[in-house]
C-alpha cells in the first residue's frame, strides 16, 4: 500500500511485517508541459536531474548525480541521466538505488533532490513525482508528488535519515533555485 506524503510528512521505512528494509529505490519522473502556441500545443523537451548528498554529521560527504554514479562506498547508485522525461509514462525516468545495508555507519542522512540542468522551471514540467519503492519485492512505499509548478528550477525533494536501528523518509519538497546539486547546498543545510 502506498502513502501519498505530504510536505513535511514523514514515514518510517520499517516492513508491514516488523522487518527492516534493506534496499530502496528513489525513483524520479516527469513530463514536459504542453504549451499552446500559435499554431496548437507543443511541448519542449526538459532535463530533470535527480542527485543523493550523503551527510555524516551535517557535513557532505559524498553525492550520487549523473557525473557521479555511484558513492564512493558503492551503497548509493544512479541508473543513469534522462534528458527528457516522460520516457515510462508514468514511471520512473531517473533512480537513485539505497542499499540501506551497506551505507557507512557514519553517513545519517541522505538528501534527494531534482534540479532542471537547463534552467527551465517546474512551470514547464507536469506529472512530477519522487517515490520510494522496497527494491526487494518492488513495492512503492510513499510517493510525493512535486506540485505547484512555480518560477524555480529546483526542489529539495526528501531525506531519508537513520532513525535508531533503522531509517525514516521525509518529504520535504522545498523548492529552490539551481542547475546542481551544488548550487543547491544552501537550501539543503536548513533540512538537517
Amino acid at each position: 500500500m502506498t502513502v501519498n506524503m505530504t510536505k513535511g510528512q514523514a514515514i518510517s521505512l520499517q516492513k508491514t511485517d516488523g522487518g527492516t528494509l534493506t534496499a530502496v529505490r528513489m525513483g524520479l519522473g516527469w513530463q514536459a508541459a504542453k504549451r499552446r502556441g500559435l499554431f496548437g500545443s507543443r511541448t519542449r523537451e526538459i532535463d530533470l536531474d535527480a542527485s543523493a548528498v550523503l551527510f555524516a554529521d551535517k557535513q557532505p560527504v559524498d553525492v550520487v548525480f549523473f557525473r557521479h554514479l555511484q558513492s564512493d562506498d558503492g551503497s548509493v547508485r544512479h541508473t543513469g541521466d534522462n534528458l527528457v522525461g516522460g520516457a515510462g509514462q508514468g514511471g520512473d525516468d531517473e533512480a537513485i538505488l539505497v542499499d540501506l545495508q551497506r551505507v557507512p555507519v557514519h553517513i545519517d542522512q541522505i538528501v534527494f533532490t531534482v534540479n532542471s540542468f537547463t534552467g527551465q522551471t517546474f512551470q514547464e514540467v507536469q506529472n512530477a513525482f519522487c517515490r520510494i519503492v522496497d527494491e526487494t519485492n518492488g513495492q512503492e512505499l510513499a510517493r510525493y508528488t512535486l506540485d505547484g509548478g512555480g518560477q524555480y528550477t529546483a526542489q529539495i525533494m526528501a531525506k531519508v535519515s537513520r532513525e535508531g536501528s533503522g531509517w525514516k523518509m521525509t518529504a520535504l519538497g522545498n523548492p529552490a533555485n539551481g542547475r546542481t546539486f551544488q548550487d543547491l547546498m544552501p537550501a539543503i543545510l536548513p533540512h538537517l
